[in-house]
């Protein structure tokens, strides 16, 4: 009976580790078989909005996301060619439908290509309604960064825009991990200028379009003016009535040249323009005007340009692009 009982006693042991080693190897194959979430919620100018995870057929109509969406191997359905910077891999991709310039849209280009999601923003994002009402089984999402002129900090406005815009994008094509670096890095450029820069040189920034040479006012605009909040610069000019118009304001070449600048920055908007009629380079506007060639930021070369493609490309890596070239000139 000992016998039997050892016997039995051992049956059940053995039982009961085969179901245990049954049940560890079964946890792992339950995990891989789990279905992955197809949509996240993300928050746009609108509100909160479910979106597709890695969705097959996209508009971009953004101009701040194409370089993202190019670095991350994105395919396009339609886009607006004319925006996109001719460096850009979209630009020569025949398949992608064309949306059209903002200021005469193709609308009926987006529902052609039966979008599962739509990317609006900046110039595109007066169509958002039409947009919506043209695709209504997508998903359409604004990421407009509206920097009102007479925001008390249109600098904080646009570094948050540029971040919550990257790390949208990041949910939505599941790459979180390149998003944040995206940010990182961009973080690193900001911390980078504030560094170097003394709190004492006066800063000019000008918009170099067709030839002639326009104030950038120091907080408004796209560009240039939020960097002033940034940053805190000390503008070398400031006007009572400016405007964040794409040209630069109305101020005289002389007025420029009294406020005599420790630093120029220079926007030449013509160079993303190849077919700009009468853009003429940047560098060589600013070499020819005599006013100009008194002031200690062109007497001791302390100009800074803008990438080229800037006027058309203001994604993340853009900015980050400009805040290290003006960092490392400014450390000098």
């Amino acid at each position: 009976m000992g016998k039997l009982k050892v016997s039995l006693m051992l049956t059940v042991l053995i039982f009961v580790l085969a179901a245990c080693g049954g049940t560890t190897e079964k946890e792992p194959n339950e995990v891989e078989g789990a279905e992955a979430p197809k949509t996240v919620e993300i928050t746009d100018a609108h509100g909160t909005i479910e979106v597709p995870i890695n969705p097959e057929k996209v508009v971009a109509l953004d101009n701040r996301t194409f370089e993202t969406l190019a670095a991350w191997d994105i395919e396009l359905a339609a886009a607006p060619i004319g925006l996109l910077p001719a460096e850009s891999p979209y630009a020569k991709n025949g398949d992608i439908a064309d949306v059209g310039m903002h200021f005469e849209p193709n609308l009926e280009a987006i529902a052609g290509v039966d979008p599962d999601v739509v990317i609006v923003g900046q110039r595109f994002a007066d169509y958002y309604e039409d947009i919506k009402k043209l695709v209504p089984n997508a998903a359409v999402i604004d990421l407009y960064i509206d920097i009102p002129e007479d925001a008390g900090t249109p600098g904080e406005i646009l570094v948050k825009g540029l971040t919550d815009t990257t790390l949208t994008l990041g949910k939505i094509f599941d790459k979180n991990e390149e998003a944040a670096q995206l940010v990182a890095d961009f973080d690193e450029s900001i911390e980078g200028v504030k560094s170097a820069y003394n709190a004492e040189d006066t800063i000019m920034s000008v918009i170099v379009s067709g030839g002639d040479i326009g104030f950038s006012a120091p907080n408004t605009g796209r560009v240039y003016g939020p960097m002033y909040d940034i940053f805190g610069w000390t503008p070398a000019l400031e006007v009572e009535k400016t405007t964040g118009d794409h040209q630069g304001d109305e101020v005289s070449v002389e007025a420029i040249a009294e406020s005599n600048p420790d630093w120029l920055f220079v926007l030449d908007r013509d160079a993303s323009l190849q077919s700009e009629e009468g853009a003429v380079p940047a560098a060589d506007v600013i070499t020819n005007a005599p006013a100009l060639q008194k002031t200690t930021a062109v007497k001791e070369k302390k100009i800074v340009y803008a990438p080229n493609d800037t006027y058309l490309n203001e994604s993340i890596q853009t900015y980050a692009e400009m805040f290290n070239d003006i960092a490392a000139a400014l450390a000098k």
